[in-house]
């Protein structure tokens, strides 16, 4: 691996602890590397503290004059809560960054790049592109399209079923598969469910049996019911939201949402996958078969009529989880 590949690559390590903190914000990694060896990091702190950038140059000191910054994400070049990050790498007399991929937001878009090369500082940008657009996705999908990325969750048997006949869905995937199911909950901004599941389930959609949440400063996620909220119910406060999705959608990215998961049932599922608003399928696949045509499928309502209208993609990941599997699928664009 050549060297830039090498500390962007700790550049993307060190994003991951803001993944759970840090939204609506990017979850940015940054080092500053200094004659071969890492001087300096940060990851974007919670909203309204410093960037990435910024706390990495403060870990550096007087090392960042004249050393190369790695960062996932272009700095920004425009004043908010904090100052612009390049008026600091300036500053600091950084000679050279290195930059993942460029950002998408309109404030920045290519300002950073070019704010920092007219102060003569050497620019490189697409270092680790593809892991670092992986990583960000939900954040560049938001500042691309307006709109929250929507991750659609389901836990099915092998046979693809989600509840038994008599509707028992309790518990289809083990335990290691639940914990995970909180983990992505944590990095979301809201989770999504219907009516009909509050009132079989009454679930409280926090991130409470997540072990790593408190450590990694996670935060529960805002609720979203679809249809009528039943008194009593356990995931109050919640917003109700009745009428199209594509408006659901429109609010909750005018609203900072950057990342929607989606927990509800079948109707829920099929509405989201028919109206094509899903970005990422997760399926947790339990070792177990129900059999029959009786019992619950994914997904409720009319599906392709043939295979050549089948929504194809691909998987991004297969994950044991204990017994079960995770499977992410995005599909093909």
């Amino acid at each position: 691996m050549d060297t830039d590949a090498t500390f962007m690559a700790q550049a993307i390590e060190v994003a991951g602890a803001a993944r759970y903190r840090s939204s609506p914000n990017p979850w940015v990694g940054a080092v500053v590397v200094a004659e071969g060896r890492v001087v300096g990091a940060g990851a974007t702190s919670p909203p309204g503290g410093a960037h990435a950038e910024v706390v990495a140059l403060a870990e550096a000191g007087e090392q960042a004059r004249g050393a190369t910054l790695f960062t996932t994400l272009e700095p920004c070049c425009h004043e908010g809560r904090t100052g612009p990050c390049t008026t600091a790498l300036v500053g600091a007399g950084i000679s050279r960054v290195v930059v993942g991929v460029a950002d998408p937001d309109p404030d920045v878009a290519g300002g950073g790049i070019a704010a920092l090369s007219g102060a003569g500082v050497e620019v490189e940008v697409g270092v680790g592109a593809e892991a670092v657009g992986e990583q960000l996705r939900p954040y560049l999908h938001h500042r691309r399209t307006g709109l929250p990325y929507v991750v659609l969750k389901l836990a099915a048997t092998l046979d693809g079923r989600i509840a038994a006949t008599d509707g028992s869905s309790t518990w289809i995937t083990g335990a290691e598969a639940r914990q995970d199911v909180h983990r992505l909950r944590a990095q979301s901004d809201a989770v999504c469910v219907g009516a009909g599941t509050i009132r079989a389930d009454n679930p409280r959609l926090t991130v409470r049996d997540w072990p790593g949440a408190e450590a990694a400063g996670a935060r529960d996620p805002r609720r979203v019911v679809l249809g009528q909220i039943p008194e009593e119910a356990r995931v109050s406060p919640a917003r109700s939201h009745e009428g199209p999705l594509d408006g659901l959608l429109s609010g909750l990215g005018d609203d900072g949402v950057v990342q929607l998961l989606v927990e509800g049932g079948a109707d829920v599922a099929g509405r989201f996958h028919r109206a094509g608003l899903v970005d990422r399928y997760v399926i947790y696949l339990a070792p177990a078969i129900l059999g029959g045509d009786d019992s619950v499928p994914m997904m409720a309502g009319p599906g392709s009529s043939t295979m050549a209208d089948a929504a194809r993609g691909r998987f991004t990941s297969i994950t044991p989880l204990g017994d079960d599997l995770r499977i992410d699928m995005v599909l093909d664009i």
